[in-house]
């Protein structure tokens, strides 16, 4: 019996939730990256950036090459960078309709600060 289509996408979204593999995606969008040059960029052990890039590759969202002792990944597909992408959007709305929010908080403390410091008659 095959799972359903929800449990599939939540599971896919919680191998997805980790800041390093966020991070690995994010600099894998421009093209593939050196484990060395990711270890540059991402402030991890070398053995966490291992287990997250495993996680990764054995769900098929990256791929893996070897030149030498040099290890290359790259994403498996432009749909994951197009997923990052659109993530980043939904934030963004998030973030600003959070600040106009607090923006408008703010101002409408403002008139009862004024008016608690004014002198009675």
């Amino acid at each position: 019996m095959q799972a359903p289509l929800y449990q599939v996408k939540a599971e896919f979204f919680r191998m997805l939730g980790h800041p390093v593999r966020i991070r690995v995606l994010e600099l894998l969008q421009n093209g593939p990256v050196s484990v060395r040059d990711l270890l540059l960029e991402i402030d991890v052990e070398p053995s966490n950036l291992s287990q997250q890039l495993a996680v990764l590759r054995r769900s098929g969202i990256v791929v893996s090459t070897r030149e030498g002792t040099t290890v290359t990944y790259a994403l498996a597909g432009g749909d994951v960078a197009e997923l990052l992408r659109a993530a980043r959007r939904i934030l963004t709305e998030l973030l600003a309709g959070q600040t106009a929010l607090l923006a408008e908080l703010q101002d409408s403390e403002q008139p009862e600060q004024t008016t608690a410091h004014l002198p009675q008659s």
